[in-house]
């Protein structure tokens, strides 16, 4: 690997783009429900004073869940770029990468349900 490509300006530059991403992500209407599934989830956590490997969990389900969100959204935009009309294949593709994200949401529902529900209904 060339020394230049170490360059600090262009490690800099990299984190520019990832930012850009999130925001991108955040501009599809999927990505604000779960942002908003988030700040629930984290008062909820706040609230019934979740230990700390519990936030551990509930931090990786909510980073895995915004991941796979953002990963389908790269999938489709790049399906559409390269496939305009309809085509049986992206199809596929795209329902597989919906698909990877609900997977990821209904593990997420159960870890919370793990979590909160003993800790509601003790508080009840």
């Amino acid at each position: 690997m060339d020394k230049k490509d170490w360059r600090l300006s262009k490690r800099i530059r990299s984190f520019g783009y990832a930012f850009s991403g999130i925001g991108r992500l955040f501009s599809q209407p999927n990505a604000c429900i779960h942002a908003a599934v988030t700040v629930l989830v984290i008062a909820a956590g706040v609230w019934l004073r979740i230990s700390a490997t519990e936030w551990c969990l509930v931090s990786i389900c909510i980073g895995g869940v915004l991941m796979a969100e953002a990963f389908n959204t790269a999938v489709e935009a790049l399906a559409d770029k390269v496939s305009p009309g309809y085509d049986p294949l992206i199809g596929r593709a795209k329902d597989l990468a919906a698909g990877a994200v609900l997977i990821f949401v209904l593990a997420a529902v159960a870890v919370g349900l793990i979590i909160f529900i003993p800790k509601i209904a003790a508080s009840v």
